[in-house]
């Protein structure tokens, strides 16, 4: 159906599809939406998009993005930096952030270790971490990769290397969302709500 669109139209559907979470139907509704635009908006739009580029780049501290010289968290004298959150990616500091449960520090891995897609610890900033918790005053280091194969078996890999140094190990639990029901959750997420329960 795009073959009836103007070469020019089917570049620019054929760019928003390689979005995440973007099919072609989703990218054809923003490109129309796009072109129903004036180009003053186009322009503060697509400038919003090379700005960050440039400006946007990784805290040389924790990995998280910044577009200061640290970012805010590192530089904050307020956090915990006995407490350290490992997370793959720096979107993931923001969801934990969200939750105002958690005062101490990040680490941003970079991904999981996966080596279907290549990827072994040497390609994730693990030794970032490893040296952190050697010389910072870091007393327990929280794993917060996500819960699938590749998120657990990098979990498993930081707490081997981490138990040899000493430092205490903890895990973020899993299970039922808050609101959730039960015959909604599927077997490998109750198995893990009962394996993570706490005594009342």
């Amino acid at each position: 159906m795009t073959d009836l669109y103007p070469q020019s139209l089917r570049r620019l559907i054929q760019e928003l599809s390689r979005l995440p979470g973007v099919g072609p139907k989703s990218a054809q509704r923003l490109a129309f939406y796009l072109l129903s635009r004036d180009k003053a908006a186009l322009h503060r739009f697509s400038e919003a998009i090379l700005n960050a580029k440039d400006m946007v780049h990784p805290c040389p501290i924790c990995g998280g993005y910044t577009d200061e010289s640290i970012c805010p968290i590192c530089a904050d004298p307020r956090r915990d930096r006995r407490l350290l959150c490992v997370v793959e990616q720096p979107r993931d500091v923001v969801s934990m952030e969200r939750s105002r449960s958690f005062q101490g520090v990040y680490q941003v891995l970079g991904g999981a270790i996966s080596p279907m897609d290549g990827i072994g610890p040497e390609q994730l900033a693990i030794a970032r971490l490893l040296r952190r918790v050697d010389e910072e005053q870091i007393q327990e280091v929280v794993v917060a990769t996500n819960p699938n194969v590749e998120g657990e078996a990098t979990a498993l890999y930081i707490a081997g290397l981490l138990k040899e140094k000493g430092v205490a190990v903890s895990r973020i639990a899993h299970g039922l969302p808050v609101g959730g029901d039960l015959e909604f959750a599927d077997e490998a997420t109750l198995a893990l709500a009962l394996a993570d329960r706490k005594p009342m």
